[in-house]
């Protein structure tokens, strides 16, 4: 996982660490951190292709107000990744 684990300024608090699962493989992130900064760890860029053009969507504004990080979390559609807790 690629994860900054000390900051100079920062203080960082990760929750528990768990296990999750991306298109079927198996990975770790921290419970309550964003579903998108764990995907992001693990070295996942792309989320998902638009319908149409099939064009690569991944982590954009990260607060939620756009649509690049919706994706299919537990069978429920459209879950904004980027504001949802692992």
């Amino acid at each position: 996982m690629d994860l900054i684990k000390e900051h100079p300024i920062l203080e960082f608090q990760h929750g528990k660490k768990v296990k999750f699962f991306f298109d079927g493989k198996a990975m770790e992130g921290y419970e309550g951190e964003p579903i998108a900064a764990a995907l992001h760890a693990n070295g996942v860029k792309i989320y998902r292709e638009t319908p149409e053009m099939k064009r690569p969507r991944g982590f954009f504004c990260a607060i939620g107000k756009c649509s690049s990080c919706f994706m299919v979390v537990d069978g429920v559609p459209n879950v904004r990744t980027c504001v949802t807790a692992l």
